[in-house]
C-alpha cells in the first residue's frame, strides 16, 4: 500500500458527498484531479471501492469500511498537529458548535476574532433546527450550542450573549391602515409561521394565544430565508427576529408594524452540559467571551439598540 493522506482526504469527501463533482467543489480542486486521485487510490485495492450505476456514484460495502478507516487515520493525524501546536503554547483543536437557524446572524460575530487569533483552532459549526441542536447536546456531540430558549430537560451552563427581539413585520408593498384594529389587520393579511418546534414559532404562538388573536389564514415555511422572502413578496405578515432582517429594513423591503406588547424579548444563550469536561479550546473560547463579549456587541450590533 502506498496511498497518501491527500488521497484519503479526497476519498473520504467523495464517500460523504457521493459525487466526484461535489467533492471537487468542496475541496477546491478540479474534477479531473479528483478523478485521477480516486483512480490511483482504487488501484491499490483488488476490491472495488465505488461503482457507478446509471450516472450515480455509489460506495461499496468495502468502500465504506475503507472510508471509516480513512477517517480514523485523518483524525489521528489532526490530533498530532493539535498536540504539536499545544506544546508550542498555541490554542489548538476543534471547536464544535450547534446553532439554531436564526443564530447564523449572531454566532459568527462572536467567533471571528477568536478563530482569527488562534490559527490552530478548527471550527465545526452546524446550523440546524432546535430539535437537532438539543439532540447534539444530549449526545455530547458538540462543545456548545446557541439557543434563544433554553431546553428545560437538560442540566446546562450558559452565557448570555445578547438580546433576541421579535417584531411583527410585513412587506413595504402592503397597503396597511395604521388605524386598523388588531382584528381587522389579521383578518386582512395571513400569518406566516416557521415549522413546528422552531423557537420563533413557539414564541409567536404563545403571543397570539395570550392576546386572543384570531387569524384568517396561516402558512408554514421551513426556513428563515424562505419566510423572509415570502413576507417581502407580500404573502402575509410574520413575527420575526430583528437580527435576521437588518438588510431588508435598511433596503426598505420590510417594515416593522407597531403592535401591542411587541417586541417579544428573550436572550441568545451559549449553552453547554454542566457535566461536560470542556477541552482546552472550549475553555479558551469561554475565557475569550468573558472579556470580549461586550466589545463585540458594541461594535457589531450597535444598530440593534435603535429598535
Amino acid at each position: 500500500m502506498n496511498y497518501t493522506l491527500h488521497q484519503l482526504q479526497i476519498f473520504l469527501k467523495i464517500t460523504r458527498l457521493k459525487s466526484i463533482t461535489k467533492a471537487s467543489e468542496a475541496l477546491f480542486l478540479s474534477q479531473p484531479a479528483v478523478s485521477i486521485q480516486l483512480k490511483k487510490f482504487q488501484d491499490q485495492f483488488s476490491i472495488p471501492l465505488t461503482e457507478v450505476v446509471g450516472r450515480q456514484l455509489y460506495v461499496t460495502d468495502f468502500g465504506w469500511e475503507i472510508a471509516e478507516a480513512a477517517e480514523k487515520i485523518l483524525n489521528e493525524v489532526q490530533a498530532i498537529n493539535y498536540k504539536t501546536m499545544s506544546f508550542k503554547g498555541q490554542v489548538a483543536g476543534r471547536l464544535k458548535i450547534s446553532i439554531v437557524s436564526t443564530g447564523k446572524y449572531v454566532m459568527p460575530y462572536f467567533l471571528s476574532d477568536f478563530i482569527n487569533k488562534n490559527k490552530g483552532v478548527d471550527l465545526v459549526m452546524d446550523v440546524t433546527n432546535k430539535g437537532s441542536v438539543v439532540n447534539s447536546l444530549e449526545k455530547n456531540e458538540v462543545d456548545f450550542a446557541l439557543v434563544s430558549v433554553i431546553p428545560n430537560q437538560l442540566n446546562l451552563e450558559r452565557i448570555e450573549l445578547m438580546e433576541n427581539k421579535l417584531f411583527l413585520v410585513g412587506g413595504t408593498n402592503l397597503k396597511l391602515n395604521k388605524n386598523a384594529s388588531a382584528k381587522k389587520l389579521f383578518e386582512t393579511f395571513p400569518l406566516i409561521y416557521r415549522e413546528d418546534g422552531s423557537a420563533t414559532r413557539n414564541a409567536m404562538e404563545t403571543y397570539i394565544a395570550s392576546h386572543n388573536i384570531s387569524t384568517r389564514k396561516k402558512m408554514q415555511l421551513t426556513s428563515n430565508e424562505a419566510l423572509k422572502q415570502a413576507v417581502v413578496a407580500g404573502l402575509g405578515l410574520s413575527i420575526m427576529p430583528l437580527i435576521g432582517i437588518k438588510n431588508e429594513l435598511k433596503n426598505n423591503d420590510l417594515q416593522i408594524i407597531p403592535f401591542k406588547d411587541l417586541p417579544i424579548v428573550s436572550n441568545w444563550n451559549l449553552v453547554w452540559q454542566k457535566s461536560k469536561n470542556l477541552s482546552p479550546v472550549a475553555m479558551a473560547y469561554l475565557e475569550f467571551l468573558k472579556f470580549e463579549k461586550d466589545r463585540i456587541i458594541k461594535e457589531s450590533f450597535d444598530w440593534y439598540e435603535d429598535y
